[in-house]
């Protein structure tokens, strides 16, 4: 299936290093967002207190917020959960109070001032658990990226992986650079969404790794790389804009009308894919382009049949 076919080869090779240096840019200031203000932690990671509320009426977020805020608890985090006679709250870990006095203070706070609304469970994260937590998602990020690289390595040759996996590096740390620098929560789905963007971007510069290896060995080296980066991409253009466009539109539906539960999952997920079609098409390919990838890169030698001497 395809929208449209382009008559001739558009060259994306040309303009690789303007947009490169753009990448390195965008690189180098999500390195500074990450250790300059470094990521803003859920509950999950840092520990503190979750309290599910319900109410025989609909909950309404801004007052709830307002009231913990004006009574000691600034940091509060609010949420539908379900539905709108549902609600969680979440709180940071208080040094100085036990967790039960926590619980206690924040029925206390309901029945004085909200008293339509009930607790009906409470839960507490400790700093261990957070700990272990991170600890866990940064090894399953580095099984990922390995498994990724032995992947392409075998099947095509190691300086595709090593391409590939500059591209989709690239991709994560500029995700968690924008969480840093505008200090959105950074919290378990957000990291799953990160894992998933890896196993998404690699997808698109296994296509358009797919057809250069058969476009170069059809071509017996009478073409040059940049010519057969330029062909294949830009005959993958509309696989490219039906398979992103379809992800694109499901995941934007989910950050519009998915509610604040499941909206920095979708952020994170719309900023993987856009910067997963652009460092498919400007990073990966022009990194195989100066990794001087040829035609006999990809062709294993024939071995000579020594005849037998009678």
């Amino acid at each position: 299936m395809e929208l449209f076919r382009p008559r001739a080869d558009i060259p994306f090779m040309r303009y690789a290093p303007i947009f490169n240096a753009i990448s390195l840019l965008f690189f180098l200031v999500a390195v500074g967002s990450l250790i300059v203000r470094g990521l803003n932690l859920s509950i999950e990671f840092t520990g503190g207190t979750l309290v599910e509320v319900h109410s025989e009426q609909s909950i309404a977020l801004p007052p709830l917020r307002e009231t913990l805020v004006q009574n000691g608890f600034p940091e509060a985090q609010v949420q539908h959960f379900g539905s709108t006679k549902a609600a969680i709250v979440r709180l940071a870990r208080h040094d100085e109070l036990p967790p039960d006095e926590v619980a206690d203070n924040l029925r206390a706070l309901f029945a004085k001032h909200l008293p339509e609304i009930t607790v009906t469970r409470v839960e507490f994260v400790g700093p261990q658990v957070g700990r272990e937590l991170a600890e866990n998602g940064a090894i399953a990020l580095v099984l990922v990226v390995i498994g990724i690289m032995i992947y392409l390595a075998i099947r095509f040759e190691w300086r595709f992986s090593v391409a590939a996996i500059i591209a989709n590096l690239h991709d994560v740390v500029i995700i968690l650079g924008f969480f840093a620098l505008f200090q959105w929560e950074f919290s378990l789905p957000v990291l799953a969404a990160v894992l998933a963007v890896l196993g998404y971007s690699v997808n698109e510069t296994v296509v358009i790794f797919d057809r250069v290896r058969e476009k170069m060995r059809a071509s017996r080296g009478k073409v040059s790389t940049a010519s057969l980066l330029d062909h294949a991409i830009t005959s993958t253009m509309s696989r490219t804009v039906i398979t992103h466009g379809s992800t694109l539109a499901m995941v934007l539906s989910i950050l519009l009308f998915g509610g604040e539960t499941l909206y920095y999952f979708a952020l994170a997920l719309t900023i993987g894919i856009l910067f997963g079609i652009y460092s498919s098409i400007f990073v990966s390919s022009a990194l195989l382009m100066w990794f001087g990838v040829t035609r006999e890169s990809l062709i294993k030698p024939e071995r000579k049949k020594e005849e037998a001497v009678v």
